[in-house]
């Protein structure tokens, strides 16, 4: 979200009051780069393709229906794996700063005061 963010600042005009007219632009721009988490195209994933970005000639052959979605379900299990490997990535960052300092384990039992716990 930070980056929609960032992005629709470059375009918006000084008293701000523009955006919404911009935030397709930028959506659309957003989902036609290569995501660092899943190393694929977002419309790539969704649509089998790039979209059609404008008065392009472009010729292709389509390929039959199955050789289609199975390149997408393939492109689908790809972004999968890179999703699990960059979330095992990030976690891994997080708990080098993160510290048990207490040696707690998970089952140890340990008390709790209740001081400030209201049950009503």
């Amino acid at each position: 979200m930070e980056q929609i963010n960032q992005k629709v600042k470059v375009f918006i005009n000084y008293q701000q009051d523009d955006w919404m007219e911009w935030l397709s632009a930028v959506e659309f721009q957003y989902n036609d780069k290569k995501h660092t988490a899943t190393g694929y195209i977002p419309f790539k994933l969704n649509f089998g393709r790039h979209l059609w970005k404008g008065n392009l000639t472009i010729k292709m052959e389509l390929s039959k229906l199955d050789e289609f979605l199975g390149g997408v379900q393939r492109s689908w299990n790809k972004a999968k794996i890179s999703m699990d490997m960059a979330k095992k990535a990030m976690k891994k960052q997080f708990n080098k700063k993160r510290k048990n300092s207490q040696g707690l384990k998970v089952g140890d039992n340990m008390w709790l005061e209740a001081k400030n716990i209201q049950l009503k």
